[in-house]
């Protein structure tokens, strides 16, 4: 419950910035951060859990997809290895958020860049960063082999959150740029 006034201008000087302002970065205390990417079935959903996981303290991390579809059971497999159940997770679609007026301090794609720029545009003051990780959806071979190649993902993105963990602790996130290179870029 908000014990806030609704909102709408107001000719106060006093009050301390705006109030969307405030909510998208601090959610009690918390910076919220939306993980975006194609169906929101894998990349998203590990960036998400990820982040919750090592920085829940510090973070309120989502994640939605441009066009949400099912949990891929590679992703839910990986994440199993490392003690993180996302098995429940549902997918979600990153439209549906943005017309719940939803404010995020920064909005993450883990797609490429090209399908980063169908992302609607966010309310308030929000920061955008790719991190470009291929789609385990996209990935042929055996389950076997699909799986070794969802770890790598799973792995680089477990290290991009790190990175982004500590940009958050040194007081740098403001100066990361719009697009990070990973590890799994070609």
């Amino acid at each position: 419950m908000r014990d806030e006034k609704p909102a709408g201008r107001s000719n106060s000087s006093a009050e301390p910035g705006p109030r969307k302002e405030r909510e998208m970065e601090t959610s009690m205390n918390k910076i919220r951060v939306l993980f975006v990417c194609v169906h929101n079935n894998a990349r998203s959903q590990m960036a998400e859990a990820f982040l919750n996981t090592l920085a829940g303290d510090k973070f309120s991390a989502s994640s939605a997809g441009l066009e949400p579809g099912t949990l891929n059971p590679l992703a839910v497999e990986v994440m199993k290895e490392v003690r993180i159940d996302i098995s429940k997770n549902i997918t979600k679609s990153v439209f549906g958020l943005y017309k719940t007026g939803a404010f995020f301090a920064y909005i993450i794609a883990v797609c490429d860049a090209e399908a980063a720029q169908r992302c609607p545009t966010f309310p308030g003051i929000t920061r955008t960063l790719v991190w470009s990780f291929p789609d385990p959806a996209s990935f042929t071979g055996s389950w076997k082999e699909r799986l070794a190649r969802t770890r790598q993902v799973r792995d680089a993105i477990r290290a991009k959150v790190e990175e982004f963990i500590k940009a958050a602790a040194a007081g740098t996130l403001a100066a990361l740029d719009f697009s990070l290179k990973t590890d799994m870029d070609e």
